[in-house]
């Protein structure tokens, strides 16, 4: 019998705490699996622990698995990232990310916001992670402030360069430039709303981080990813199932778990990603003490149907 625990909140739901997916794979309750990628089958830089043989036993069960990322990247190089950490891209029906999703809207601009913003963008990108590629969007980047229709962020470690190069950028320096952007009232599109991720135990400041700041200057913020349930009708669009027959996995309460509460989804909390620290955990795998648990997503207003400390079987 799996322990029930009421979410301390006015919040009906309930979560229970398991310690391993079998529990719920086998019942093939769920068709669809919607799988956030760091913090629940890596950390960036190798797989967890049991996360490669967990995602077939998974897939042995007949689930459909589609990864769902608030990566800035295209699909494309979310599935080759998890191909060269030794997952097998063939029991993934397809990836969706952030970026996926940005890069889609940029260039069909079918959708009336979209097709509203500018050609000119102030471009937040990467450096040491690898700048982003504009290609076939039509774009002008601008680094003058005055010529531009909209910032798009998909990094926060440098400024793209007309030429498609980047120059190293200093948070510091790129939130004085949001000042400016929020004085001339342009929007943003956050190509990866996650605040922060788990690179190796550690975190790094990610493009939401930015966003939320913008927003607090007063600017306006296109939210690309998880927790917008976007990307998560994208998801069920891409396996061709409803929301009573999804559930997502994730390590964020606030762009996992309350994207899917958003979505109407049933959700599973993996402890040991980003919140970690905040839970008291030590070391990977160990048990989050579940009166902590329902501090935290009483907190984010994030309510998880399941608790797992790991992505295992």
């Amino acid at each position: 019998m799996m322990p029930k625990c009421s979410v301390q909140s006015g919040d009906p739901n309930l979560f229970q705490s398991i310690n391993g997916l079998r529990h719920i794979a086998e019942t093939r309750r769920f068709k669809a699996w919607f799988l956030d990628q760091f913090g629940v089958l890596h950390d960036g830089k190798q797989p967890y622990p049991g996360a490669i043989s967990t995602l077939e036993k998974l897939a042995n069960t007949g689930a459909k698995m589609v990864v769902i990322s608030n990566s800035s990247r295209r699909a494309s190089t979310t599935i080759e990232k998890l191909k060269s950490l030794g997952f097998d891209p063939s029991l993934f029906v397809g990836a969706i990310t952030s970026g996926e999703l940005t890069h889609q809207y940029l260039q069909r601009r079918d959708d009336a916001w979209f097709a509203a913003l500018g050609r000119s963008c102030i471009h937040m990108t990467w450096s040491d992670r690898g700048a982003i590629s504009l290609e076939g969007l039509g774009l002008q980047v601008v680094e003058n402030v005055e010529e531009a229709d909209f910032i798009l962020a998909h990094g926060t470690e440098a400024l793209g360069l007309p030429s498609g190069a980047a120059c190293p950028t200093s948070l510091e320096d790129l939130e004085k430039i949001l000042g400016l952007c929020a004085a001339k009232k342009i929007p943003m599109v956050v190509a990866n709303p996650d605040y922060v991720t788990v690179e190796a135990r550690a975190l790094r400041v990610m493009p939401g981080t930015l966003a939320s700041k913008f927003e607090k200057l007063g600017g306006e913020v296109k939210w690309m990813g998880k927790p917008d349930k976007i990307i998560y009708k994208s998801a069920m669009a891409m396996v061709g199932v409803d929301a009573s027959d999804s559930i997502a996995v994730g390590d964020s309460l606030h762009h996992d778990i309350k994207g899917a509460n958003a979505a109407g989804i049933q959700s599973l909390f993996i402890t040991g990603g980003i919140h970690a620290t905040e839970l008291g955990l030590g070391s990977y795998g160990e048990v989050a003490d579940l009166s902590s648990v329902q501090t935290l997503a009483s907190k984010f207003d994030a309510y998880p149907s399941y608790v797992l400390p790991a992505f295992t079987w």
